[in-house]
């Protein structure tokens, strides 16, 4: 099992000029405790590590984006990817007890050749035009994953006239936000969404208190709908720039009924916004 490891490796390996082995490779650090999550910017062909102490499991049968790697304890070892469309990836594994990150979403960018040659030229230009798509593909794919997970940061939530405006969860990654939000409508009636903003209030002090509110644009929206038909629940992911709030600092999610009163604002507290997941 070993020598045909490692002999599936080296081929593989071969393929990369040897200007692109000179590269230095990123570490992705895991456990036997948790899956390490490796989204990649095409599905994944074939994944091989070079220890038997860790193991990369994908879709073999129906090429998907996500690998999940787990380890033993053990001497570091490394990981080699192919996506579909050819690209190589690779990276030194380590095994670490205590994981400070869980999710890995793997830009282009670092991929550190082609199973066949590429001239430069066309690299720069298909990635110069594919950037912004695959970062919407990324996001969509982190969102969709974020709403399959039953994590919960906190009870946060707001009720009126049967809406239900919650927030299930906030996770940090790669310098942005992403707010899992639920809106159930336990009414007789349809709810028609105006629009749906988060913003930042700060309270003044003095004799003279008001409120100062800045509104935060969306990055991405996932899943919003126009429309939350009676008796039905949605969940939708906002995401984000990274930012943090003073004591005297909030978020705010308010949202408003197009042609209607049913109108909620639910206050998140600095805290849920300094320690998200």
């Amino acid at each position: 099992m070993k020598n045909h490891l490692f002999i599936s490796v080296f081929l593989l390996a071969s393929l990369v000029t040897k200007a692109q082995n000179a590269i230095v490779l990123d570490t992705i650090y895991a456990n036997d405790q948790k899956n390490v999550a490796l989204f990649f910017p095409e599905p994944i062909r074939q994944g091989i590590t070079g220890s038997d102490n860790f193991v990369f499991t994908y879709n073999r049968d129906n090429e998907q984006y996500l690998g999940l790697l787990q380890a033993k304890p053990g001497k570091e070892s490394n990981l080699l990817v192919v996506n579909r469309d050819g690209s190589v990836f690779s990276y030194i594994i380590k095994y670490k007890e205590r994981l400070s990150k869980l999710n890995y979403f793997i830009p282009m960018s670092s991929r550190i050749g082609n199973e066949k040659p590429i001239a430069n030229d066309s690299i720069k230009v298909a990635d110069s035009e594919a950037s912004d798509t695959n970062k919407n593909q990324y996001y969509k794919r982190f969102c969709a994953y974020l709403l399959d997970r039953k994590q919960r940061i906190g009870r946060l939530k707001k009720r009126k006239e049967g809406i239900v405006l919650s927030v299930e969860n906030i996770v940090f990654d790669k310098d942005e936000f992403y707010f899992v939000i639920q809106i159930k409508n336990n009414s007789s009636l349809d709810y028609d969404l105006n629009f749906l903003n988060l913003s930042i209030e700060t309270r003044q002090k003095g004799k003279k208190k008001s409120l100062q509110k800045l509104y935060q644009e969306p990055l991405f929206q996932y899943n919003v709908p126009s429309r939350i038909a009676k008796n039905e629940t949605v969940r939708l992911v906002y995401i984000l720039p990274k930012f943090s709030l003073s004591n005297e600092r909030r978020a705010v999610l308010e949202l408003n009924e197009r042609d209607g009163e049913r109108n909620l604002k639910l206050n998140v507290s600095h805290r849920f916004i300094n320690d998200p997941n």
